[in-house]
Protein backbone atom coordinates (compact mmCIF):
# COMPACT_ATOMS: atom_id res chain seq x y z
CA UNK A 1 0.00 0.00 0.00
CA UNK A 2 1.09 3.53 -0.73
CA UNK A 3 0.99 5.34 2.60
CA UNK A 4 2.08 9.35 2.81
CA UNK A 5 2.77 10.67 6.33
CA UNK A 6 3.32 14.08 7.68
CA UNK A 7 3.93 15.73 11.14
CA UNK A 8 4.93 18.58 12.93
CA UNK A 9 8.53 18.72 14.77
CA UNK A 10 6.46 17.17 18.01
CA UNK A 11 6.30 14.35 16.16
CA UNK A 12 9.40 13.58 14.49
CA UNK A 13 10.46 11.18 16.27
CA UNK A 14 7.22 9.30 15.81
CA UNK A 15 7.14 9.54 12.27
CA UNK A 16 10.16 8.49 11.88
CA UNK A 17 9.41 4.86 13.89
CA UNK A 18 6.43 4.77 11.91
CA UNK A 19 8.20 5.22 8.24
CA UNK A 20 10.67 2.33 9.15
CA UNK A 21 7.98 0.19 10.35
CA UNK A 22 5.91 0.64 7.70
CA UNK A 23 8.49 -0.19 5.30
CA UNK A 24 9.13 -2.75 7.00
CA UNK A 25 6.38 -4.42 6.77
CA UNK A 26 6.30 -3.84 2.98
CA UNK A 27 4.44 -0.79 2.12
CA UNK A 28 5.67 2.21 -0.13
CA UNK A 29 5.82 5.15 1.98
CA UNK A 30 5.76 8.82 1.16
CA UNK A 31 7.71 11.01 3.69
CA UNK A 32 6.30 14.72 4.00
CA UNK A 33 8.15 16.07 6.55
CA UNK A 34 8.92 17.71 8.07
CA UNK A 35 13.42 16.46 8.63
CA UNK A 36 14.34 18.09 11.24
CA UNK A 37 13.36 18.60 14.88
CA UNK A 38 13.40 22.67 13.73
CA UNK A 39 9.71 24.38 15.31
CA UNK A 40 7.40 23.86 12.02
CA UNK A 41 3.77 25.08 11.54
CA UNK A 42 1.19 21.91 11.76
CA UNK A 43 -0.91 22.99 9.10
CA UNK A 44 1.65 23.44 6.72
CA UNK A 45 2.32 19.75 7.07
CA UNK A 46 -1.56 18.62 7.57
CA UNK A 47 -2.32 20.22 3.75
CA UNK A 48 0.51 18.41 2.54
CA UNK A 49 -0.58 15.55 3.25
CA UNK A 50 -4.30 16.23 2.50
CA UNK A 51 -3.58 17.16 -1.49
CA UNK A 52 -1.43 13.94 -1.68
CA UNK A 53 -4.48 11.81 -0.21
CA UNK A 54 -6.82 14.15 -2.20
CA UNK A 55 -5.07 13.67 -5.58
CA UNK A 56 -4.71 9.67 -5.05
CA UNK A 57 -1.04 9.58 -4.75
CA UNK A 58 -0.95 7.69 -1.32
CA UNK A 59 -4.10 5.54 -0.65
CA UNK A 60 -3.76 6.50 3.15
CA UNK A 61 -2.40 9.32 5.34
CA UNK A 62 -1.01 9.06 8.39
CA UNK A 63 -0.73 13.16 10.46
CA UNK A 64 1.45 13.24 13.62
CA UNK A 65 1.57 16.15 16.07
CA UNK A 66 1.97 16.55 19.62
CA UNK A 67 -1.54 15.89 20.40
CA UNK A 68 -2.96 15.12 16.74
CA UNK A 69 -5.63 17.55 17.29
CA UNK A 70 -4.13 20.54 15.28
CA UNK A 71 -2.79 18.42 12.22
CA UNK A 72 -6.29 16.45 12.41
CA UNK A 73 -8.04 19.77 11.77
CA UNK A 74 -5.71 21.04 8.80
CA UNK A 75 -6.22 17.50 7.19
CA UNK A 76 -9.70 17.51 7.51
CA UNK A 77 -10.35 20.78 5.44
CA UNK A 78 -10.34 19.36 2.16
CA UNK A 79 -13.26 17.89 1.33
CA UNK A 80 -11.38 14.61 0.03
CA UNK A 81 -10.12 13.48 3.07
CA UNK A 82 -11.95 11.74 6.08
CA UNK A 83 -8.93 12.14 8.98
CA UNK A 84 -10.08 10.33 12.23
CA UNK A 85 -8.16 11.60 15.57
CA UNK A 86 -7.69 7.87 17.55
CA UNK A 87 -6.01 6.94 20.69
CA UNK A 88 -6.55 3.44 20.32
CA UNK A 89 -6.97 0.45 18.08
CA UNK A 90 -10.67 0.08 18.19
CA UNK A 91 -11.33 3.68 16.99
CA UNK A 92 -9.19 3.23 14.07
CA UNK A 93 -10.63 0.09 12.93
CA UNK A 94 -14.34 1.43 13.16
CA UNK A 95 -13.08 4.66 11.29
CA UNK A 96 -12.19 2.62 8.22
CA UNK A 97 -15.48 0.35 9.10
CA UNK A 98 -18.08 2.72 9.33
CA UNK A 99 -15.76 6.23 8.14
CA UNK A 100 -13.83 5.15 4.92
CA UNK A 101 -11.31 7.47 6.97
CA UNK A 102 -8.56 7.67 4.53
CA UNK A 103 -6.44 9.20 7.09
CA UNK A 104 -5.27 8.40 10.66
CA UNK A 105 -3.72 11.08 13.24
CA UNK A 106 -2.45 10.35 16.20
CA UNK A 107 -1.23 12.45 19.03
CA UNK A 108 2.95 11.48 20.04
CA UNK A 109 2.51 13.64 23.10
CA UNK A 110 -0.43 11.07 24.15
CA UNK A 111 0.67 7.67 22.16
CA UNK A 112 3.62 5.70 22.38
CA UNK A 113 5.01 3.66 19.71
CA UNK A 114 3.39 0.22 20.55
CA UNK A 115 0.33 1.91 20.34
CA UNK A 116 0.73 4.00 17.68
CA UNK A 117 1.51 1.11 15.80
CA UNK A 118 -1.49 -1.13 16.79
CA UNK A 119 -3.70 1.70 15.87
CA UNK A 120 -1.78 2.01 12.27
CA UNK A 121 -2.40 -1.54 12.02
CA UNK A 122 -6.06 -1.91 13.07
CA UNK A 123 -6.52 1.18 10.42
CA UNK A 124 -4.62 -0.26 7.06
CA UNK A 125 -6.11 -3.76 7.85
CA UNK A 126 -9.94 -3.00 8.35
CA UNK A 127 -11.97 -2.72 5.04
CA UNK A 128 -14.56 -0.33 4.35
CA UNK A 129 -18.10 -1.95 5.07
CA UNK A 130 -20.17 0.22 3.10
CA UNK A 131 -23.63 -0.54 2.81
CA UNK A 132 -25.79 2.01 4.72
CA UNK A 133 -22.52 3.79 6.05
CA UNK A 134 -22.04 4.65 2.15
CA UNK A 135 -25.04 6.91 2.41
CA UNK A 136 -23.38 8.77 5.38
CA UNK A 137 -20.01 9.18 4.21
CA UNK A 138 -21.29 10.84 0.47
CA UNK A 139 -22.53 13.35 2.89
CA UNK A 140 -19.07 14.28 4.20
CA UNK A 141 -18.21 15.19 0.80
CA UNK A 142 -21.50 17.03 -0.43
CA UNK A 143 -23.28 17.48 2.61
CA UNK A 144 -27.12 18.12 1.93
CA UNK A 145 -28.21 21.83 1.63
Amino acid sequence: MKIAIASDHAALEMKSDLVEWLIEAGHEVADLGPDSSDSVDYPDYGYKLADVIAEGTAERGIALCGSGIGISMSVNRNPAVRCALVSEPFSASLAREHNDANCLALGARLTGSDLAKACVSAFLETEFAGGRHQRRVDKLTTPPR
